[in-house]
């Protein structure tokens, strides 16, 4: 079989299996279902390394393929590229917007004061309730289905849960890499499922999570007040949203209380020369210790947004296919690992609002859950699943 072949199996079981394309894409009204995919652009003032400039490139001819794929099969595809944002969890712009929304819902942003505001992530609970109000009514101009393939995630900006609220199925894919259609990619989808259900089960009996690792990260997470989700790739439920690959179980710390010692090996595309130790109080990191190079990355966006100190999520990786360690939206979900972000988790269950979201793999890691009458239950032990 030819690449290109390979290449469009892969596209369709995204599009079918994944995202749950009706047959031929068309809906009960007889019209096709409306396709966006959108990519980024490596910026001028960005410095990428060869392999990560090669990846990014790669990643975004990708994503034109799959907009011109699934035109061809499905009858609607539309692509849009933007210079990348400054980080994962900044909004995307304007124009992702309007090809999104449609111009009527973007007009009336507009028009209320809400849609400048929304893009600085600096939108009030009321104004983003009305935000959503206005989506809503007009939400027959939103597309059904979003490909993000994007470097930097769009998972959590208020731009991705409007488009859900809308009803729209959401695949975020950052920092992915086109080699993974053929890897972890390919994983049963039914048997991932069932694996992540059961680790959701066990961890929404707890109110406290142990995590140990073999180097050196010892964290007590607060789950009290909070409700543990899955990420299985079965996108197929309008309002529906997960990463691709898929595979985690996770859920939103309750803010303040989470507190330990998280050291740090790998960033998001590399392994770092030293491990950073970063201890955290409070539910927010209240020093960095290291002197690996991400150690100044972290600390210039600590003293652009407080809020990024924040700890704003645990997750389990599902996947028994993913493998990759240098490519963090592979490696968080590598059966086994665990993962713990920082920054926003506004979109997840949490109270926090952040230009940012970064998540950082652990291996090897034992957990334990505690439960509200102090007992306490493995359900990874040094890297192996127990339930």
């Amino acid at each position: 079989m030819t690449d290109h072949n390979n290449t469009e199996e892969a596209f369709r079981s995204l599009f079918e299996i994944n995202m749950g394309m009706k047959q031929a894409g068309v809906l009960q009204n007889g019209q096709s279902e409306r396709v966006l995919v959108f990519s980024d652009i490596i910026r001028p003032d960005e410095s990428p390394s060869v392999s990560d400039r090669d990846r990014r490139t790669r990643l975004n001819a990708t994503a034109r393929k799959a907009a011109e794929f699934v035109a061809k099969e499905y009858g609607s595809g539309t692509f849009v590229e933007f210079p990348a944002t400054p980080a994962s969890g900044a909004e995307p712009p304007y124009e992702l917007w309007l090809a999104t929304f449609g111009i009527s819902t973007i007009t009336a942003l507009t028009s209320e004061g809400l849609l400048t505001k929304l893009l600085a992530k600096a939108a009030s609970p009321d104004e983003i309730a009305r935000a959503r109000e206005i989506v809503l009514t007009h939400k027959e101009d939103v597309v059904e289905i979003i490909i993000a393939l994007a470097n930097n995630s769009a998972s959590h900006t208020r731009y991705r849960a409007l488009a859900c609220a809308a009803g729209c199925r959401f695949a975020s894919l950052p920092h992915f890499d086109p080699d993974m259609f053929h890897t972890s990619m390919t994983v049963d989808w039914s048997a991932l499922a069932a694996r992540t259900a059961r680790l959701v089960n066990a961890v929404n009996e707890a109110e406290w999570i142990r995590v140990t690792t073999p180097n050196g990260t010892h964290m007590m997470i607060c789950k009290q007040g909070r409700h543990a989700g899955g990420d299985d790739g079965l996108l197929t439920v309008p309002g529906s949203f997960g990463n691709l690959p898929a595979g985690e179980a996770y859920f939103a710390p309750m803010e303040g209380k989470s507190y330990g010692v998280m050291v740090i090996e790998w960033g998001p595309t590399r392994k770092l020369d030293e491990p950073l130790h970063l201890t955290i109080e409070n539910g927010v990191v209240v020093r960095i210790e290291g002197n690996d190079s991400h150690r100044a990355r972290l600390e210039a966006k600590f003293d652009e947004n407080a809020a990024c100190r924040n700890i704003a999520e645990l997750g389990i990786g599902t996947n028994d296919k993913a493998s990759r360690p240098d490519n963090v939206l592979e490696a968080e979900k590598i059966l086994g690992t665990i993962h713990i972000a920082l920054g926003d988790n506004s979109g997840f269950g949490g109270t926090v609002s952040a230009p940012f979201h970064e998540d950082y793999v652990f291996y090897q890691p034992t957990l334990t859950a505690i439960m509200a009458d102090g007992s306490e239950r493995v359900i990874i032990d040094a890297g192996t699943l127990r339930v």
